[in-house]
This record gives structure tokens, sequence and C-alpha cells, in this order.
């Protein structure tokens, strides 16, 4: 069966296509990716496109991408969500995969967005342990870099980061080792299934709205070049989501970590 996986740009999405690979149930043929219009950046993670692109190419893999209006509504997401999903199936799509490891209330969520699409729900990662998960990620040659910080559960330092080992022995009791609350996402630029490395650059970091971001940059790019994001250089990098269902984690809402 062909399936797409949901793609945020981070270290779950990646592990999650190196699981789906090595047991072979499903082929693989596309990535799905939501993106803010008018900041040309992957949603929820703030990742240029051109990195998004570069990490799609590493791969071997088509991206099929879904540009959201900033702000956007739920309405208006679901609504995008539902035509991609409808396109998938026209590609003979069967299934679309998804990196989330242990909250209920946002598998459940996915399987509402599901239902009636004539497709299945895939969770490669699901019930994992997430301390013993981010070790293997690691020692399996995964490279990941953290993009964004909640400050109100890490402290911003910790954005730019490698996620390694390091990283995870640093980090506080109360913080789950892969993010899963929302404490960080990340960008993957190396690993299994990645015929090369996406070579980028750490640029400056901004707050907002309590969130710490690190703007990385395709190596051997300036700022603005050709391909770049020179109309939205000086756009604010916040995270526009849709208000959420009463009790939803907002920082988990469109993207793993």
């Amino acid at each position: 069966m062909k399936a797409w996986l949901a793609w945020s740009s981070g270290k779950d999405s990646a592990w999650s296509l190196h699981v789906l690979r090595r047991e072979g149930r499903v082929e693989v043929v596309g990535l799905l990716t939501t993106l803010s219009a008018p900041r040309d950046r992957v949603a929820m993670h703030d990742v240029r496109r051109e990195l998004l692109l570069a990490q799609g190419d590493a791969l071997g893999l088509p991206l099929h991408e879904v540009a959201l209006p900033d702000p956007c509504p739920n309405e208006a997401y679901e609504a995008a969500m539902r035509e991609a999903l409808e396109a998938a199936r026209g590609e003979g799509v069967g299934a679309v995969a998804f990196g989330d490891l242990f909250l209920e209330d946002i598998r459940a969520y996915r399987e509402a967005q599901m239902a009636g699409t004539g497709l299945g729900a895939l969770f490669p990662l699901w019930g994992r342990e997430t301390a013993g998960l981010a070790r293997e990620m690691v020692a399996g040659g995964l490279r990941a870099r953290l993009t964004c910080v909640d400050t109100r559960r890490l402290d911003g330092s910790f954005a730019g980061r490698e996620f390694d080992l390091a990283l995870l022995e640093a980090l506080p009791a109360g913080v789950d080792a892969c993010g899963e609350r929302g404490e960080f996402h990340t960008f993957a630029w190396d690993g299994p299934g990645f015929e090369r490395r996406v070579g980028h650059r750490v640029g400056p970091t901004r707050e907002r709205d309590g969130v710490v971001y690190v703007d990385l940059m395709l190596e051997g790019r300036e700022e603005g070049a050709a391909g770049g994001s020179r109309a939205n250089r000086n756009a604010p990098m916040e995270d526009s989501v849709p208000a959420p269902p009463a009790g939803r984690d907002v920082g988990r809402r469109r993207g793993e970590a």
C-alpha cells in the first residue's frame, strides 16, 4: 500500500520514515507538509521552505505542500487538509502516517480528520517510551537541531542546539526527551534514509510570546538570496495556529517535534 507521511521537518517525522521503510508494510511515496503562506515557512517549526525542499530532495521523496493563511482559523486548516487528502487518494495513496507518540487527544483529532476520506491513519512510533526512543534516534544516526523552544517549559538557550546525547542529558526533569508536549521542535538534516546531509547554518534567534525561535538558513546561501525568503526576512517569527478545541495542546496541533 502506498502512503504519504505527515512531514513536519523534524526528528519524529524523519524517524517515522525510517521505521516505515524498515518495516516495509507500506511504501512511502510522498511527504505532506503545511506551510504558512505569508511567511513561506513550515507551520509550527518555522523552518524556511528552501530547507524543506532540500530535505525532500535528500530523501528522494516529492513534497505535497498545503499553504495556509496566517492567521489560520480551524475551518480553513481543515478544508485545506481535506483537499490534500483527496489529492492523495486520487494518486492511489491508501494511508497517511503521523509521527505522534502518546498524546491521545492529538491522535483522536488525526483519526477524526481521516474519517470518511478512504485513507487509513498510521502511527509507527505510537506508544514508544520516549527517553529510550530519543536515544535510539541519536544512536541510529539521526541528526537534528532544535528550531524553537517553549520557554515556559525549557530555557531558551536550548534553541539551536543539536539533538544529541549531551542535550538529552541536559534536559531538566519533567521535559519530555522527544518534546512530545511541545517543549521544543526540531529540524532533521541527516540520518537513515537521507542520501546526503542538508547543509545549513544557524542564524539569529528571536523570542515571541514565550517561544524562542532560531532561524536556520541553507548552507552557502545568504538570507534573501534566490530561493530564500527575502520577502519575509523581517516578518515576525510567530506561531500562528487556529484556536484548538478545549484542552488541546496548541504546540502539538500541526506537527511533530
